[in-house]
């Protein structure tokens, strides 16, 4: 090869190379920006139980502390004990005053930059210290903050953050809290002029197939001393990362002032968010100065159009869609409030699985995974700020704080949660004490009117109740509402009509067991817009709702009653192990065309005591066909069905055949003498059997049988992997009454995050590695560490079989 030749190969070598080289660093700058504007802060606190004040400043020695990551909650980590201060209506959880820290580095780099510190949620009363100095309290225990850190901050060396959080004022909530950091917590980093928090609101004013109008506001805020010339370009992508609009404006804005600017683009052909198609879009917005990012966001949205009326109901994206809705509280069952994404993201899975189109927050703002989830999977949401405003329903709850911090708290919820295509609804409030009276009317008008001055493309709502006064008391109240929430008054809805025919109505509270009489009032009547159920999921604290007892018990289910070792609810259609009980099976039947048979037994009662029922609960029905002792015994089978005849046979005998239509309100009971065996119901259209469920009864408890809802979950500390173990006989059968006491032993990168079965009399405790089974099954919940490899968790029992299943922990 001549020299010149040689040397021009040379030459375009390093082209190549510098190319490649400025193609890495554009990219690593923009991955840069994007990870440091809003950088993950739950790991590695220290933590203590008990009141150090002291601990605020920089020279305390916190070494004997306990190391944990976020999320927290100590509350689920002791014991349940009836002398506990949150007594039934907590769960009889332990709570009082614990304190948090992290030492961590503020680098140079940070220097010119605008530093602050996002708390997603910290139960309750918390106060904030930089380097010893408070930024702040936050009373409420279910709204996000954040604080300026920029001011306080030692550049180039050790910084600490403390978190004082106080849950010892009780009784503070009607239901179990938890207590401590249990959300998510980031440290957000950005130039300063950017966009500020919560800064996005991205709407769709024009819907159609062919086209879509997406109106992006943005509050672009500058933080230095001179006005700032910038660029806020905005692009929309889709699912598969390709632009579907641009645009871009130049401003100015003044010093240490802020300036909202708008800007529509048009989607053609748009994919719509709808609870069975949820089409998510991204809209990037980035702050330019002479062709430098200085700021770079994601926000997720949908594409969707909504209207209430009360001829047409609820319409999404011009079709009328019927609300299957269920209640929820926001503890994770055995992990406490602990507001892991993949916890929430499973209790959606959970209610998608049950049937559900949509839930509502009761009583307070979600977390953000939770609503990510809802969007993702397709779940509206009813979000909800308020479980009492200037009258407090116990000595110690929100009442006490409302007239200070309702405006920043319902600001945190309807900014922070305003871009979620999921969210149809905002509630402001649930059973308020002063309902019936004017200063009720007085303090709605002021919510609504501070809630739609930052969002009017949503409807409002609160739940109300009858105070056993005259139900048109409430009137007033509902006036101010766009729709009129009842709580277990639905049945009164045809009769509001016809005084008050321009009103619309969501049954915000039902009873489980009123499924039918509530589904037909909703189909029959499209100012109805449909049901939410209480609850759809079992739930911590609220000890006794929904449970039934034996002839000579206590009665009733009042939580302010000793109801002790009960400690949680049994109201839900989904028990705290996430096992779907019949009545869930029934709902979703009347809803949806998933699910057209299901086969279920009553309880039967020892003679000579008889099974009592309460307002939250439904007869105790089990999937299962094995009773020993009570051979011989007339025990009742329910037959749900969409068939118009269901046939029931035992061991292939026939017992007897009944209709299933809308008039038997899709059910057939069949009275059987009792005798193992194998049951089965067939459905039956045309004179046709079409399909057929069976229960068949137990032999004794041999052997356990594992299965993860994930075999692999990432190594971030934080992923969760659900067993389920199933205690089953010789042939693979349920052994439906196994109470075996099984062991817990985790080899490898992860950790025992909880156990539970479900007996909300069991007062082991949730995090534990041993549980009593209960109706044959036990759920472990593991969670991962940061180490990539392979857990084993091995489960022993006496007299069964050990068995051992393995989860793998990977990076992304």
């Amino acid at each position: 090869m001549d020299g010149f030749n040689l040397y021009k190969e040379n030459y375009f070598r390093k082209q190549i190379v510098l190319v490649f080289i400025l193609f890495l660093s554009f990219f690593s700058t923009h991955a840069q920006n994007e990870i440091e504007r809003k950088k993950l802060f739950d790991n590695d606190w220290k933590f203590f139980l008990g009141d150090t004040p002291e601990a605020k400043g920089n020279d305390f020695n916190d070494a004997s502390w306990r190391k944990l990551d976020l999320p927290h909650d100590w509350s689920i980590e002791g014991k349940v004990n009836p002398k506990n201060p949150t007594k039934g209506a907590g769960g009889y959880f332990p709570a009082g005053i614990g304190w948090y820290r992290k030492t961590f580095q503020a680098p140079d780099a940070w220097k010119n930059e605008k530093i602050a510190i996002y708390f997603e949620g910290v139960y309750m009363n918390s106060e904030i210290f930089i380097n010893g100095k408070s930024l702040g309290v936050h009373p409420y225990g279910y709204t996000s903050f954040r604080y300026d850190l920029t001011p306080y901050l030692n550049f180039g060396k050790e910084n600490v953050i403390a978190v004082q959080v106080d849950n010892s004022q009780h009784v503070n909530s009607r239901w179990y809290s938890g207590s401590g950091i249990y959300r998510h917590v980031w440290m957000v980093v950005t130039n300063p002029v950017h966009v500020a928090q919560w800064g996005t609101s991205i709407s769709t004013p024009v819907v159609s197939a062919k086209k879509a109008s997406v109106l992006v506001k943005t509050m672009v805020k500058n933080e230095t001393k001179s006005t700032q010339s910038v660029v806020v370009k905005t692009t929309l992508w889709n699912k598969n990362s390709k632009t579907t609009g641009k645009a871009q404006v130049q401003i100015k804005i003044p010093a240490n002032s802020e300036k909202e600017i708008a800007q529509t683009i048009y989607v053609s052909n748009p994919l719509l968010w709808t609870p069975e198609t949820p089409h998510l879009y991204q809209a990037q917005i980035q702050v330019l100065k002479d062709k430098k990012v200085l700021d770079d966001t994601k926000t997720s949205f949908g594409i969707r159009s909504i209207k209430f009326t009360a001829e047409n109901g609820f319409q999404l994206n011009g079709k009328t869609v019927k609300i299957n809705g269920g209640c929820v509280h926001h503890d994770n069952g055995c992990l406490g409030a602990a507001a892991f994404d993949r916890a929430e993201e499973r209790k959606v899975e959970l209610l998608k699985a049950g049937g559900f189109n949509a839930v509502r927050t009761s009583h307070n703002p979600p977390s953000e995974a939770f609503l990510d989830a809802c969007d993702r999977l397709g779940l509206l949401v009813m979000d909800e700020s308020f479980d009492c405003w200037k009258v407090g329903k116990n000595n110690n709850d929100y009442s006490k704080y409302f007239n200070q911090w309702w405006q920043r708290d319902l600001d945190a919820m309807v900014l922070r949660d305003h871009n979620h295509p999921s969210v149809f609804m905002w509630s402001i409030g649930n059973e308020v004490p002063e309902r019936g009276k004017p200063e009720a009317v007085k303090t709605a008008t002021m919510l609504i009117d501070a809630l739609k001055k930052m969002d009017n493309t949503r409807p409002v709502t609160s739940a109300v109740v009858e105070n056993g006064k005259d139900w048109t008391i409430m009137d007033s109240l509902m006036a101010v509402h766009d729709v009129a929430g009842y709580n277990y008054h639905l049945n009164s809805a045809p009769d509001d009509h016809k005084q008050v025919p321009s009103r619309m109505i969501v049954h915000t509270e039902s009873y489980p067991k009123d499924a039918f009489v509530n589904w037909k009032l909703v189909q029959e009547n499209n100012y109805v817009i449909g049901d939410f159920v209480w609850t759809a999921i079992d739930y911590l604290g609220e000890a006794g709702i929904g449970r039934t007892y034996y002839s000579g018990e206590t009665p009733g289910e009042n939580w302010d009653n000793d109801m002790f070792p009960i400690h949680a609810a049994y109201c839900g259609d989904i028990d705290l192990i996430g096992w779907r009980k019949p009545i869930s099976h029934y709902r979703s039947m009347l809803y949806n065309t998933k699910e057209k048979l299901y086969m279920a037994v009553r309880e039967p009662a020892p003679e000579p005591l008889e099974i009592k029922e309460t307002w939250w609960s439904v007869y105790p029905t089990w999937e299962s066909w094995t009773w020993p002792g009570f051979e011989g015994r007339n025990i009742d089978v329910e037959v749900y069905s969409k068939y118009p005849k269901v046939k029931l046979y035992l061991d292939n005998k026939l017992i007897g055949e009944k209709a299933t239509t809308r008039e038997q309100q899709f059910k057939a009971t069949f009275t059987v003498p009792y005798s193992s065996g194998e049951l089965k119901a067939v459905g039956v259209e045309n004179n046709k059997e079409m399909e057929s469920t069976l229960l068949q009864t137990s032999g004794d408890a041999t052997k356990m049988k594992l299965t993860a809802d994930r075999k692999e979950i990432l190594a971030n500390g934080q992923d969760l992997s659900y067993i389920t173990i199933e205690i089953k006989d010789k042939d693979g059968i349920l052994q439906p009454n196994a109470t075996n006491r099984l062991h817990f032993k985790i080899d490898g990168p992860g950790v025992i995050a909880g156990v539970d079965n479900a007996n909300i009399k069991d007062t082991d405790p949730y995090v534990s590695d041993t549980r009593n089974a209960w109706k044959g099954k036990v759920l472990v919940v593991i969670k991962s560490t940061h180490d990539v490899g392979d857990i084993t968790l091995t489960v022993s029992s006496p007299t069964l079989e050990e068995k051992a299943i393995n989860i793998k922990t990977v990076t992304k």
